[in-house]
């Protein structure tokens, strides 16, 4: 599905992407790790509480609570949704801590291990059009709330094709809010030297397309990759494809 008119993919100066879900097909390796991280929570509160909490539903729940956010964010958002409170705890907790950074550790400790051991693929419509945006010297950009970007470029061997990236240690350094905030994409184009006016955001996730359409940037791409065309459009994306060689002359 693709709303609006054509996209011309030279009439913008910078287009930043979002990483897990839009480079590389990360997101399903996300939404099992948090998976793994919150249904033992869930048990643990159910069995304490008397009320079975239902688990972690890795389409629904994270695409609400959890995708395109900041770590720390996406547990205090999913665990409020369930009418649970957690103690905030420190980065110092152990992974197995029932705690906000216990639990948002033990999340990137599994992502962390998938990606050892596994590797990363990248979604091969963006790899055309990132090369194509490189060809006519477009300058790029990566903004990603995850702080493992670094090491999922590296996997995947594409860190060559971005000018500047902004991802959670660049946030958490800066301060910056994470997405719907627009505050990480604005960094980007900062870095980039343009203004949001004139750069593209794309983006899989509608905390994401949020922050694109109120950073003000010239174009929002959303890419539908689990049937959300609506919501995409909805929460401000001016197009929306299946995949980003849907852009592709």
């Amino acid at each position: 599905m693709t709303t609006g008119d054509p996209v011309d993919l030279t009439a913008y100066d910078a287009w930043l992407f979002d990483l897990d879900g839009v480079v590389t097909d990360t997101a399903r390796v996300h939404a099992a790790a948090w998976k793994a991280a919150f249904d033992p929570v869930l048990e643990a509160e159910g069995t304490r509480t008397g009320v079975r909490q239902e688990p972690f539903d890795p389409v629904d729940d994270y695409l609400r609570f959890v995708d395109g956010r900041p770590r720390a964010d996406g547990v205090r958002g999913f665990f409020a949704a369930r009418g649970l409170e957690l103690g905030e705890g420190s980065p110092g907790d152990p992974p197995g801590a029932h705690t906000v950074c216990g639990i948002a550790d033990a999340k990137n400790e599994l992502v962390r291990r998938v990606l050892a051991t596994d590797g990363v693929a990248v979604y091969p419509g963006t790899l055309a059009l990132l090369e194509l945006l490189r060809s006519h010297e477009v300058r790029t950009a990566v903004v990603s709330a995850s702080e493992n970007t670094g090491a999922v470029l590296a996997a995947a061997a594409i860190g060559d094709l971005f000018d500047a990236r902004v991802d959670g240690l660049v946030a958490r350094e800066l301060h910056l809010p994470g997405k719907p905030a627009p505050d990480t994409y604005v960094e980007a184009a900062r870095v980039l030297g343009v203004p949001p006016s004139r750069a593209v955001v794309i983006e899989d996730a509608l905390a994401g397309v949020a922050a694109g359409r109120s950073g003000g940037f010239g174009l929002v791409v959303g890419v539908d990759r689990v049937g959300q065309a609506r919501a995409l459009a909805e929460h401000g994306a001016d197009v929306v494809v299946g995949d980003l060689a849907e852009l592709l002359p």
